[in-house]
């Protein structure tokens, strides 16, 4: 990942392309993750140009350019959240889309992919949607607990309380033990 000194190229129009440069396939893998890879693409896109329209209001003292980026990303995900439950019941009941891997390799991987991603995605899809926000922002966009506060603007108490509660109920979904 490129690092980005936070404040000057969020400010400076001409600049600014320095933070698309830094985040944009990781804002992109982490939507393509919650949604389909067609609308992350889209929704990457959008994710930028919010920033661009809003990087007047951004603040370095409130936090980094990443967990900013992942706010503005997670709420347009919000708005598509009846799609992106309806895929996760999807998977649970199909499994993943196949890949171009052989056709005995993808048979054996999709069996075994499907089984998990079926379960999980289930289980995913059973979460509330600020649980599932802090699961995934944590799983996929590897955001650490302050970065995800800052992400959805809540309390570092109330992502440690949400992914507690996200962890114990995707283990008695997933009928898995509590550690």
């Amino acid at each position: 990942m490129i690092t980005v000194p936070d404040a000057a190229p969020v400010a400076d129009p001409e600049r600014f392309g320095a933070v698309f440069d830094a985040h944009y396939e990781e804002i992109r893998r982490y939507i393509g993750r919650r949604l389909d890879l067609d609308t992350a693409e889209d929704l990457a896109a959008e994710t930028f140009l919010i920033a661009f329209r809003r990087r007047h209001r951004f603040d370095p003292a409130r936090g980094g350019v990443r967990p900013w980026l992942y706010g503005i990303a997670t709420n347009l995900i919000g708005r598509h959240r009846r799609a992106e439950v309806r895929r996760y019941r999807a998977l649970a009941r199909t499994g993943p889309p196949p890949d171009d891997d052989g056709h005995d390799q993808r048979v054996a991987d999709r069996v075994t992919a499907g089984v998990t991603v079926g379960r999980l995605s289930g289980a995913l899809a059973g979460l509330s949607k600020g649980e599932r926000d802090v699961v995934l922002l944590v799983a996929y966009g590897g955001l650490t607990y302050d970065e995800v506060a800052q992400a959805l603007g809540v309390a570092y108490g109330t992502v440690a309380s949400r992914l507690s509660r996200a962890r114990n109920k995707l283990h008695t979904s997933l009928g898995t033990e509590v550690r």
